[in-house]
C-alpha cells in the first residue's frame, strides 16, 4: 500500500499557516513572518497572502504592498542556486559593472530572473560587506570577491555540475574558489 502525500501547494500552505501562526503574537509581525516563509520555502507564493492577512487582521492588499515594496521577497521560486551581485558603489568602481553585464549576457538572463534549465536566479544585493575584496558576488551563504567573468563563469559551471560534483564552487590546491582575480576571496 502507498503513502499519499499531500500535494505541493496543499504542504506550501500548511507551513504558511503554521510559520504565521508561529509568529502571530510578535509585535511587527508581518516582516517576520514573510522572512521565514521565504527563509523555508525560498519564496512568498500567493497562496500565503491570504494566510497572512487572515492571521494578522489585515488586508490582503497590505500584506501584497509589503511584498512587492521590499525586493528581497520572490513571488516565485528561485532557481536551484541563487547568484548575487554587488551593485554597490565600491563593487561598481571596481569593475562591477562590466561583471553585472557578463552575468546577465552569459546566463541570458535579466535581474529577478531564472535562467531555463532552472540552474541559476540572479539577483542585485545592495553591498555584500566585502568592499576590500570588490567586485563580489554570493551563492548561497558563499561570498567570493575579486571576481572577474572568467571566475563568473566558473563559478556557474560548478553550479551546473553540482548536482554530478557535490563541491560547490571550483577550488584550487589551497582550498580557495579558483578563477579570481588575485586569488581574493572573503568569508
Amino acid at each position: 500500500m502507498t503513502q499519499a502525500h499531500p500535494d505541493p501547494a496543499t504542504a506550501r500552505l500548511a507551513r504558511v499557516r503554521s510559520i504565521a501562526g508561529a509568529h502571530h503574537g510578535m509585535p511587527g509581525a508581518l516582516l517576520p513572518i514573510l522572512h521565514a516563509i521565504q527563509g523555508e520555502l525560498g519564496w512568498v507564493p500567493a497562496e500565503a497572502v491570504p494566510v497572512i492577512a487572515e492571521t494578522l487582521d489585515l488586508s490582503r492588499a497590505e500584506v501584497h504592498g509589503v511584498i512587492s515594496f521590499y525586493h528581497h521577497f520572490r513571488t516565485t521560486p528561485p532557481g536551484r542556486h541563487v547568484v548575487q551581485v554587488c551593485r554597490a558603489e565600491s563593487c561598481q568602481a571596481m569593475g562591477g559593472e562590466a561583471l553585472e553585464a557578463h552575468a546577465k549576457a552569459s546566463l541570458g538572463i535579466d535581474w529577478h530572473e531564472t535562467t531555463a534549465d532552472g540552474a541559476v536566479t540572479l539577483e542585485p544585493v545592495y553591498c555584500l560587506g566585502n568592499c576590500a575584496c570588490s567586485p563580489a558576488i554570493r551563492v548561497g551563504d558563499e561570498i567570493l570577491g575579486r571576481l572577474d567573468a572568467a571566475g563568473f563563469d566558473e563559478v556557474v559551471a560548478a553550479l551546473r555540475g553540482e548536482e554530478a560534483d557535490a563541491g560547490l564552487l571550483p577550488r584550487d590546491s589551497a582550498g580557495a574558489p579558483s578563477g579570481l582575480r588575485d586569488g581574493g576571496v572573503s568569508r
